[in-house]
């Protein structure tokens, strides 16, 4: 077949100067073998030389799959633009691409994952760019951050501010891709691609058309390949007429350390039974008191950390259909999965590719989203895309900001002190040794939600902790909900300096959660 190449043959078509953008989420989708050679071709040759490169969602992780650290070097990489980045535990070495980015040694930027994916739809198009609301007031906001990660990016600017219609709008100028690298499972002689074994679609098909509207290279990376004239035309996401060279990789994994698991990809639907409950203990407690805001017959989005254990909350409380749950990936309904196979989603009811799920997320056409937070300042802000001590402990704001933009409601969910000491009873919580710091801060190091904005948007935020429930009111953050066994001048006013205000008909969060087994809740109808 004329499209299949080696993945060193893929590499060499690469230009230098070219802006590549590659479509993957972590390990999930992600191209490996094709950026492996890319990195391989330039320790060899010098080549490709100086290329940008634009990740929608991050390419890799920390746990086996290199991703973009393959071609994280020195001469190669002149500049690099992604929703989010390979994150990990302290306790790892730090990714080749987190030490240019802190070294300062190229522009860096973290751009929300559906304004890349917007971007490419208008780069297409051969429209003027991307405007839009999503991350005004925040790090995304060239009156904050802009974007940038580093020195070098906040010198060369992606984004400012535009006045239309009377209102102000973010402005992303085009980036058009010279050269598309994405991943499917099948590819026929022609070249068309199926996602069979895949657990998501992400944004390839998006990607592709931008690069080939603009006269640039599509490469696909595959697991197998099979005759022109086998696949099922309504199977098909990216036409042949798209693709211009096919690599084989026949061990590319599904995602992070699951060679491959047919739930994940919708082939076989797993007995209710089979998944697990959350394991008791604090965490639990809070994703516990975070989901008794469902309804049945709501549709949430969910985040990772605390959040993800929501559903495993309605799951040992047997109501894990009640709520559809909608991810940036693109699953919908089932249950999202945790852990390294965060992102994807066993008995889903559908996969929509994630360009079109972040224009339902920016619309804020869902009832509620449940999210984590690293810190929370006297605004309201929160920060989940910057530690400055530890970068790689963060993955980047992703689809944060789309998210959180017009969403109705939000329930973050955290840890009120970093290492306090907690012991969890029948009877209620204790802290029995303080922590190293509180969560709750003058100041936010990196504005990723701005509270502010979500007070003259009107939308209903609250912040859920192993402490108190807290309200962000107009004057500021109010807990509204105690824990029984927590002393509410010790434990929370004074443990936060003064920055959590308790209400004055503040109510008991409910005995229920603190039990070990079922707590015998059900999420009711909707109002």
């Amino acid at each position: 077949m004329g499209k299949l190449v080696s993945p060193p043959e893929a590499a060499a078509r690469i230009k230098d100067g070219a802006v590549v953008t590659v479509s993957s989420s972590s390990a999930l989708g992600c191209p490996d073998r094709v950026l492996q050679a890319i990195g391989e071709r330039f320790r060899d040759t010098g080549h490709p030389r100086n290329i940008t490169t634009i990740h929608p969602i991050a390419a890799g992780d920390m746990y086996g799959v290199k991703g973009m650290d393959h071609i994280a070097q020195e001469g190669l990489l002149a500049r690099v633009i992604a929703g989010s980045y390979p994150s990990g535990p302290s306790n790892l070495p730090m990714p080749a691409i987190w030490k240019m980015i802190v070294e300062d040694a190229i522009p860096a930027y973290n751009v929300p994952s559906g304004i890349l994916f917007d971007m490419h739809r208008d780069a297409a198009a051969r429209r003027p760019g991307v405007l839009t609301k999503v991350g005004l007031e925040t790090f995304v906001d060239p009156m904050r951050e802009g974007c940038a990660m580093n020195a070098k990016g906040a010198a060369a600017p992606i984004v400012r501010r535009a006045e239309f219609g009377g209102e102000t709008w973010l402005h992303f100028p085009n980036i058009v891709p010279d050269v598309c690298i994405l991943r499917a499972t099948t590819a026929d002689e022609r070249g068309n691609l199926t996602y069979e074994h895949e657990g998501a679609y992400l944004g390839g098909l998006e990607q592709a058309i931008a690069t080939r509207n603009h006269g640039g290279l599509v490469i696909a990376q595959v697991k197998r390949m099979t005759a022109h004239g086998s696949l099922r035309p309504h199977n098909v996401r990216v036409p042949g007429h798209l693709v211009d060279l096919v690599v084989l990789d026949p061990g590319q994994k599904q995602t992070t350390e699951t060679p491959y698991d047919p739930a994940i990809s919708g082939e076989v639907m797993r007995p209710w039974a089979s998944f697990a409950p959350a394991p008791h203990g604090i965490e639990k407690v809070i994703a516990r008191r975070a989901a008794m805001e469902l309804r049945d017959g709501m549709t949430a989005n969910l985040g990772f950390g605390i959040s993800a254990m929501v559903p495993y909350v309605l799951l040992e409380e047997g109501h894990a259909q009640s709520v559809t749950w909608a991810i940036e990936q693109g699953a919908v309904g089932g249950m999202p999965l945790t852990g390294f196979a965060f992102g994807c989603s066993s008995n889903a009811d559908a996969y929509v590719p994630s360009p079109n799920q972040f224009t339902y997320f920016q619309g804020g056409g869902f009832d509620m989203s449940f999210l984590s937070f690293l810190e929370v300042d006297v605004e309201g802000n929160v920060n989940v895309s910057k530690l400055g001590k530890k970068p790689y402990l963060t993955a980047g704001c992703g689809g944060f900001v789309d998210i959180t933009a017009h969403a109705r409601k939000i329930v973050f969910s955290g840890w009120f002190e970093a290492g306090a000491e907690i012991e969890l009873g029948a009877g209620g919580v204790k802290v029995l040794k303080p922590g190293k710091f509180t969560k709750m801060v003058d100041k936010v190091e990196h504005v990723t939600f701005s509270g502010a904005r979500a007070r003259s948007q009107a939308q209903e935020v609250l912040y859920v902790t192993e402490r108190c429930v807290i309200a962000l009111r107009p004057e500021g953050l109010v807990a509204v909900e105690i824990m029984p066994g927590i002393d509410p001048a010790r434990d929370i006013a004074a443990a936060s300096l003064g920055r959590v205000g308790i209400a004055a008909n503040a109510r008991e969060m409910p005995r229920a959660l603190l039990a070990e087994g079922p707590m015998g809740w059900s999420p009711g109808s909707r109002a």
